[in-house]
């Protein structure tokens, strides 16, 4: 397991499941266990891509288009205009950026999206739309930014887990 956890150490920590699994971790498992390719993360992009083989001892591949493409990161911005305040998107949101409540507005905190695009299927108006980061602009991002935005982002995450957790435990 110690390969895993340096794999997901290396993962951008979206969650965005584009890699065909439900979240980073899975992902890195998987890759440790030699069950899964490693270019199926279009947010870690070509920089990931030769990290983990160069971890894993296997040869550098290009990012499998069918996963997406790789480019600068998007942050989630909801039109406050268009928002009913079905609160649809609450509950997708891996790193609870998304504050609102039924019937009231909802804002993205920027800083805190990890631009994963899963608020956009629940919304039933389509009020959600994808734009750059405000620290990327169309520009990727250094790996130095990039690692510093997974942790802030695993933390985010691993908070909701463990809260989601404990609502589901019997009263």
């Amino acid at each position: 397991m110690d390969q895993a956890n340096d794999i997901d150490a290396l993962l951008p920590q979206t969650q965005c499941r584009r890699c065909g699994f439900d979240g980073c971790r899975p992902y890195a498992v998987a890759l440790a266990a030699g069950s899964t390719a490693l270019n199926r993360c279009p947010p870690g992009g070509e920089a990931l891509i030769s990290r983990l083989a160069a971890l894993l001892g296997r040869s550098v591949l290009p990012l499998d288009p069918d996963r997406g493409s790789a480019g600068p990161p998007l942050v989630a911005l909801i039109d406050e205009t268009a928002c009913i305040g079905c609160a649809r998107c609450l509950d997708d949101c891996p790193t609870d950026a998304i504050l609102g409540a039924r019937r009231y507005l909802h804002v993205v905190l920027t800083a805190d999206c990890s631009g994963c695009e899963l608020c956009l299927p629940p919304c039933p108006v389509d009020c959600i739309r994808m734009v750059p980061a405000p620290d990327a602009g169309d520009q990727t991002l250094p790996w130095e930014a990039i690692q510093t935005r997974a942790r802030r982002f695993r933390s985010r995450h691993e908070r909701r887990q463990a809260l989601g957790a404990r609502r589901a435990l019997p009263a």
